[in-house]
């Protein structure tokens, strides 16, 4: 899938609630904690798979908004979150 096309769920046994610093993810496979510094950029509601990050952020803030290195950190913590089963691609 191309990275652009990346659209994520929570895993399975994983809940996702919003903080003022971003998103505090609880695995119950550990269980673990897992933060993503997204500020208010991402909420929950992102991880029902619905629309891309790109397009996520150009809804909530317009893309101008966003410096792209702050994307491409965003992205780099999403694949992280992804590879340690947090998060699935839908």
């Amino acid at each position: 899938m191309n990275k652009v096309d990346l659209r994520y769920i929570l895993a399975p046994g994983t809940q996702v609630r919003e903080e003022e610093f971003g998103l505090l993810f609880y695995t119950m496979a550990g269980p673990r904690l897992y933060f993503l510094s997204s500020g208010k950029l991402l909420s929950s509601l992102f991880f029902e798979g619905e629309c891309t990050l790109e397009q996520w952020i150009k809804q909530k803030c317009g893309k101008e908004a966003v410096s792209d290195d702050r994307i491409i950190e965003i992205e780099r913590n999403l694949s992280q979150l992804k590879g340690k089963g947090v998060i699935i691609e839908c």
